[in-house]
């Protein structure tokens, strides 16, 4: 086989089982790789950072790197913003990088590129392969380095660049059995201090695997006992929600608010989170938002066993076996003209159980409290604050999770980035309902000029916040990348454009007028 051939099957033998793609011409001997490993799914999309936001929504559910396939640097830039998301999140994932053959880089070509410098703000290990018979090899260690426990910030991002000659070439096999995630264990002492941090003035906050199902019975057990505060961080990576969960609330995202929540804290516990620090640095608002004087406490690193800390702390400080969970309680379906608690209400009243929500800017994040008393499913947030996000995410949890209904909520800001999802739920026939909350405004940008203290802004820059003059017609856009939809405008409206959503069997969109 070539080396190809030979990286594939090696990375299907390391638990990489999908591909999403945006080839070029360097990369055909990977096509033809991919062609010749029927295990490896093979999903198309037509912009690169779908490509990287779908593998990140895949990682994210499944634990397990997909890897991507992307043309040379400069397809790599193209899906820049959504690794940064990834990274972020700590998601295992593997790129595989085109590039000229070895021979052909010094007579730089039109497109030629440093593609290790473009990687490397957004990856944890990067490796240029040099020869065919290695190149399997380099393969598996991209998947280990993407498994490994690495420490925040760097992420679970490996970046592999694969010269055409090393893919064309004679490969070599290599025998590899399927690589777990690691995750370290956290000392008695670490777990020694945060008991005795447990006062009524504390905040915990949690991440990691500690939002995952039986970190959350920790925390339900940890919140029975004692008097503590729990909060996520204000955009974690997923988060299990539900009833029989324990309901656990996100830190606030301005900084105002924050400084407010934490006033009179003494002790701040981290258990997978970090101390808060503000989004954007704002005049006269410091960056650092732990409050003076209070005493910061380290559980468990990201990276680390936050969920067995966790459930060692509970054990530590005599917490019931079975702790405080949230009750299901459906809200009534709305009724009149829509906004983005109606739209939320709706999402709540109506979703099964084991859904998938991945959000993005906008609206959506509205519905967070209230699905968490409604329905049990995964969230999924926008971590590193680059917009485009949702909709490739979905993409890649509805791979990762086949059989799942998965919800998409959009602003119509951050959805005019990635649309083209819409065409690869499409073709996979992916059970995606996407909701795209349309104010016909960049809603967050308004909002932040306001806030510099322009409380009578201009033509010039109101201009740049408005999406009308042309308004764009969603439902339209959606038939076009062969997507059902309608345009809602009241609760009656929606209920029964989501009532339609679950009859599909495949994507839906929704364009909600808020």
């Amino acid at each position: 086989m070539n080396g190809g051939e030979a990286l594939i099957r090696g990375l299907v033998a390391s638990g990489v089982k999908a591909c999403f793609a945006n080839p070029g011409t360097s990369e055909m001997h990977m096509v033809q790789a991919i062609d010749a490993v029927p295990e490896m799914r093979a999903v198309l999309c037509l912009f690169e950072g779908v490509c990287t936001g779908a593998a990140d929504g895949y990682g994210r559910m499944r634990e397990q790197p997909a890897c991507t396939l992307l043309h040379l640097g400069a397809g790599l830039g193209n899906g820049i913003a959504n690794l940064h998301n990834a990274r972020r999140a700590a998601t295992p994932l593997v790129n595989i990088i085109g590039e000229h053959a070895i021979h052909h880089v010094p007579f730089d070509a039109p497109l030629t590129s440093d593609i290790a410098a473009i990687a490397k703000g957004v990856s944890g290990w990067i490796r240029t392969a040099r020869t065919a018979e290695a190149l399997a090899g380099d393969g598996v260690q991209a998947v280990q380095a993407a498994m490994a426990a690495n420490p925040d910030p760097v992420g679970g991002v490996s970046t592999l660049i694969v010269p055409a000659d090393c893919a064309w070439g004679q490969g070599n096999a290599v025998e590899i059995a399927e690589v777990s995630r690691a995750r370290l264990p956290v000392s008695d002492a670490a777990v020694t201090r945060a008991a005795a941090a447990l006062t009524d003035d504390a905040v915990l906050i949690v991440d990691g695997n500690g939002l995952l199902e039986d970190g959350l019975a920790a925390v339900g057990r940890i919140a029975a006992r004692s008097g503590v505060r729990i909060f996520s961080p204000t955009f974690p990576a997923r988060v299990e929600s539900g009833p029989g969960l324990y309901p656990i609330n996100r830190m606030p995202y301005f900084p105002e608010q924050i400084i407010e929540t934490l006033r009179g804290t003494r002790r701040l516990i981290l258990a997978g989170g970090e101390a808060p620090v503000s989004f954007f640095k704002y005049r006269n608002i410091p960056s650092d938002l732990v409050p003076e004087g209070c005493e910061v406490v380290r559980l468990a690193h990201r990276h680390e066993d936050v969920s067995a800390a966790l459930h060692a702390l509970a054990d530590a400080i005599g917490a019931p076996v079975a702790g405080k969970a949230v009750e299901r309680a459906r809200p009534a379906p709305p009724a009149g003209r829509l906004n983005t608690m109606a739209v939320a209400n709706g999402l709540a009243a109506s979703a099964q159980d084991d859904c998938i929500v991945c959000t993005d800017s906008g609206g959506g994040g509205a519905a967070y409290a209230v699905m968490q008393r409604a329905v049990r499913h995964s969230w999924m947030n926008l971590t590193g604050g680059s917009i485009g996000q949702g909709g490739p995410l979905a993409v890649g949890a509805a791979v990762a999770c086949p059989g799942r209904r998965v919800y998409a909520l959009l602003g119509d800001g951050g959805a005019g980035y990635t649309i083209q999802y819409l065409w690869t739920a499409a073709r996979e026939n992916l059970p995606i309902t996407t909701v795209i909350y349309n104010n016909s405004v960049y809603g967050i940008l308004q909002t932040e000029y306001q806030r510099i203290g322009v409380n009578d802004p201009g033509d010039k820059a109101l201009s740049l916040f408005d999406l009308s003059r042309p308004s764009i017609d969603w439902v339209s856009l959606a038939k076009g990348y062969g997507v059902p939809g309608q345009r809602v405008t009241t609760g009656e409206e929606l209920m029964a454009a989501l009532a339609a959503a679950e009859a599909v069997n495949g994507p839906y969109l929704i364009e909600a007028m808020v």
